[in-house]
């Protein structure tokens, strides 16, 4: 039933083997005020799983809980064994600082900090996949630009483009598509939809409700706690959209934060 599950749809439905990402009885908080409550769930693996709901409704926090980011109030964060440190981040442009003299090329190469050497910088190899990934994402023959020079649609591209030379397994997207135009966001979907083709993890938050039903399998609807979770058709009814602005319209800005029991998962083997 619509937002009585708190993401245990999402848990009865898939083995937890098959999960890339696990969620046990989340509840985060920012200087003591609750910004997502009691969240419990499985991301599958190979998943492609949009996150919406109203401004507030905890999104990106939950996404920075995550990648680490902001550590629980309350529950857990897990990630199957294979995956623990394979996750690639792409947080809102906002939080960018664009003002260092960087290079296209070299921020793109960050992606592959994994395998540089601060003291060689580098190798052939990797200028080479980086040249790549500006090619995928539109932008060859843009590696010497300097990022300061660069739209806000190129700038995306650019944070793709360096996702791309990271070739992370999981891939945790924040607005990705905000304030660009139609075109940019079209050639970057083409990119998530390929990430999900080569069977990735993709977790994206989004607004724009109309795109997330046309090529987001899985939809997390979020307002603080979960009011639905799975197939994104049975998720975005106008229920429980209904639901997630009733919802919204009642939060207190200074409750302390929740202290309510979790909730039992009744679908748990014992």
């Amino acid at each position: 039933m619509a937002g009585s599950g708190l993401g245990l749809e999402s848990l009865k439905n898939d083995n937890m083997q098959t999960g890339a990402v696990s969620i046990h009885n989340l509840t985060l908080t920012h200087h003591r005020h609750p910004v997502v409550h009691h969240l419990s769930g499985v991301v599958r693996q190979g998943s492609l799983t949009a996150i919406v709901g109203p401004n507030g409704a905890g999104k990106s926090s939950l996404l920075e809980a995550l990648v680490g980011r902001l550590p629980p109030t309350t529950g857990e964060v897990t990630y199957a064994k294979e995956l623990r440190g394979n996750i690639g981040y792409l947080p809102q442009q906002a939080q960018i600082d664009r003002s260092f003299p960087l290079r296209v090329l070299e921020v793109v190469q960050m992606g592959a900090w994994r395998s540089l050497r601060s003291w060689r910088g580098a190798m052939p190899e990797q200028r080479r996949q980086a040249l790549a990934a500006l090619d995928v994402v539109g932008l060859a023959h843009f590696e010497n630009r300097l990022m300061g020079e660069l739209s806000v649609g190129q700038f995306q591209r650019v944070l793709f483009a360096r996702l791309l030379v990271q070739d992370a397994q999981v891939i945790l997207l924040d607005e990705p598509f905000n304030a660009i135009d139609a075109q940019t966001s079209d050639d970057l979907l083409s990119v998530v939809k390929q990430w999900h083709a080569q069977g990735r993890t993709v977790v994206a938050v989004l607004h724009d409700l109309a795109q997330v039903r046309a090529h987001f399998p899985q939809t997390l609807l979020l307002a603080r706690e979960a009011i639905d979770w799975g197939a994104t058709e049975s998720v975005l009814t106008p229920d429980n959209l209904a639901r997630a602005r009733q919802v919204a319209s009642h939060w207190d800005e200074n409750a302390a934060p929740c202290d309510r029991p979790a909730p039992v998962d009744h679908n748990t083997n014992s």
